[in-house]
């Protein structure tokens, strides 16, 4: 059965620490850690603890590869990717969720698709590429950020991640995208956007990208990954509102990952 978790980033600004209290108390199946400006998510002890505390397990890893965390776990991404593994094989969880390089990291991006092939040989853990957007450098314009590039339906990775919010901006049909990949979807961010150039990660249900079509086709298909809600709620001017918010977004995922029946008078 499919389990849903919830990302760190969904808490931001609040901790790690507040996201596996939420979690536990809204009743969420896991966590994701975003490992980040945020010490205790740079901790593999930390997490191991506040999983053990609350009693739910760490789902995945999101190494530390955006743009406010280039000098998280040093500046060498190899280097950050492998201690991405040694967390994920440590706290239990199977999948390091990793960015494609941008384009001024050209060494990295030159043997990424080798690399990450490599890396999960040699540390058994599953590196769920995610998908990304054209950056626009004008309303008409998209400018290619990321290399090899955005999308990962067009490269031989073995495990990929689909964003709803990232597909939002990129134009993608998530339906589509997750044809083309197949057994290859390996985890999903449930969220959801307008199609505008902001990376919105809105409550799912609120934006443009049929968040509940995409979880029914997902329910229908041979995914055996995870669901992880990655909204935004910095806005949330409360703790209650933040937590309406990841409560609406559990619901929402449990509403739709289901599989149609036919009825059996039919």
């Amino acid at each position: 059965m499919t389990r849903i978790g919830l990302s760190s980033s969904s808490v931001y600004p609040e901790s790690t620490a507040h996201a596996f209290t939420y979690a536990a108390s809204l009743g969420y199946d896991a966590v994701e850690v975003m490992v980040g400006i945020d010490a205790l998510s740079q901790q593999t002890s930390a997490v191991a603890q506040l999983a053990e505390h609350h009693g739910i397990p760490v789902c995945a890893v999101h190494a530390p590869c955006l743009l406010f965390t280039q000098r998280v776990w040093g500046t060498e991404p190899w280097g950050k990717l492998q201690r991405s593994a040694e967390m994920a094989a440590a706290v239990g969880a199977e999948v390091v969720v990793v960015h494609p390089p941008f384009r001024w990291q050209k060494e990295y991006a030159r043997d990424f698709v080798d690399g990450i092939a490599a890396l999960e040989n040699s540390t058994g853990i599953r590196f769920a590429v995610e998908n990304m957007y054209p950056w626009r450098a004008t309303r008409k314009r998209g400018a290619e950020m990321y290399l090899p590039g955005w999308d990962p339906s067009e490269e031989p990775y073995e495990n990929t991640t689909i964003d709803l919010s990232h597909a939002a901006i990129a134009g993608s049909d998530v339906v589509e995208m997750a044809e083309r990949l197949g057994d290859r979807l390996r985890h999903v961010h449930l969220t959801d956007g307008s199609g505008s150039a902001k990376d919105e990660h809105l409550v799912p249900g609120r934006g443009a990208m049929g968040a509940a079509r995409f979880l029914r086709h997902v329910a229908s298909s041979r995914f055996e990954g995870d669901v992880v809600v990655e909204i935004n709620t910095r806005r949330c001017s409360t703790r209650e509102e933040r937590e309406a918010d990841l409560r609406e977004s559990l619901e929402f995922a449990r509403e739709h990952l289901v599989v149609a029946t036919p009825d059996a008078g039919s």
